[in-house]
């Protein structure tokens, strides 16, 4: 297995615990005071993660279609198919609907004008319905985040030069009315991919983790150990996801959803982005971070605002799949598959609705 660093197997769980309190206070201020910082790379804070991340490593300067890249390459592919040999299928998204948990103020309004909404023509009689959708089309539902969509500061706030994403790109580069000019969805690469469910709350004997609560490489083996793959090699452009079993608070209770979540952290981050080189990421909760709530546990730093998002997309340019359905999957005892999933070519879009699938 490609596994932990000798940082993490040595039982320290993020570098922020090496840190005094007062310099944890001082991060939460000012990201130039985060060195050390579980999410910092380098020794030289150019920027709020460090050392700058562009041009990326293994892509290139110009680059727009990030760990998709994987999915070009024939014997990536082949590797997910050869999974498929029962020829079944299931869908690890959820069903759009307005009353499913939205982030913040986004929307989700269907409508269809007028029912139906046109006809009768020529002698068939031919009716017709349209509908019309209104909504952050890639960033609602079982959602999967472009590189276009996470961000970091790493100057005046106020020039669009010093705000970059993926590969280095700006702001001002990136800037439109009328959607993104760099980033944007259309850059992606179709994704199949071998996907490796890691079923944490069962690792854990729970039916769902706590809000707050941080996935560490102890309950990442754990978990391979349950599931009966313990010593499994993870390969590059693999599809890693991880089930916190926060799906069960969906649309029953969305106010509990969205008050924080259970989560990785910098520690299991780290292992997919440089040890696994991972294709995709993705969880049954909204951010794949662990996020604290008012009120709940809050194992997460000090200074950590998404910076597993940030670490993963913005550094890494993994794209990142959320809202995930995945208790049927741990139900049949389902934990290697292939994971098959398009975004939506929008030209200029951050994201992605549409349904991932698993197939075995």
């Amino acid at each position: 297995m490609k596994a932990l660093h000798a940082w993490a197997a040595a039982g320290v769980v993020g570098g922020a615990m090496a840190l005094s309190a007062p310099a944890q206070a001082a991060c939460a201020d000012n990201w130039k005071d985060c060195a050390g910082q579980p999410w910092v790379d380098g020794k030289v804070m150019e920027t709020p993660l460090g050392s700058k991340w562009w041009p990326h490593p293994i892509w290139g300067e110009g680059d727009e279609a990030g760990s998709t890249n994987w999915y070009t390459k024939p014997e990536v592919v082949m590797r997910a198919l050869a999974l498929v040999k029962q020829g079944n299928v299931m869908k690890i998204g959820h069903q759009y609907e307005a009353g499913m948990p939205l982030f913040g103020a986004r929307k989700f309004s269907l409508r269809i004008p007028g029912t139906p909404t046109g006809g009768p023509f020529g002698a068939t009689q031919l009716m017709y319905n349209d509908e019309f959708l209104a909504t952050e089309i890639g960033q609602v539902g079982t959602q999967f985040d472009g590189l276009g969509h996470i961000g970091v500061a790493v100057g005046d706030t106020q020039d669009k030069n010093s705000l970059r994403w993926y590969n280095g790109f700006t702001a001002a580069e990136m800037g439109s009315p009328y959607g993104l000019m760099k980033l944007g969805t259309e850059k992606l690469h179709p994704i199949i991919a071998r996907g490796i469910m890691l079923d944490i709350a069962a690792a854990r004997g729970v039916e769902s983790m706590e809000a707050g609560e941080v996935i560490t490489m102890v309950d990442v083996n754990n978990a391979l150990k349950r599931q009966g793959m313990e010593g499994f090699q993870f390969m590059e452009g693999d599809a890693v996801v991880f089930r916190t079993g926060w799906e069960k608070y969906w649309i029953v209770d969305n106010a509990t959803y969205n008050n924080g979540v259970p989560g990785i952290g910098m520690e299991v981050a780290r292992w997919l982005a440089e040890d696994v080189k991972a294709g995709v990421t993705g969880g049954d909760t909204w951010p794949l971070d662990a996020v604290c709530g008012q009120g709940t546990k809050c194992e997460v730093p000090p200074g950590c605002v998404f910076c597993v998002h940030t670490f993963l997309q913005t550094r890494h340019g993994i794209v990142n799949q959320e809202n995930m359905k995945l208790k049927e999957l741990a139900d049949a005892g389902v934990y290697l598959f292939a994971y098959v999933y398009t975004p939506v070519p929008i030209k200029g879009a951050t994201g992605s609705i549409g349904v991932p699938i698993a197939m075995w």
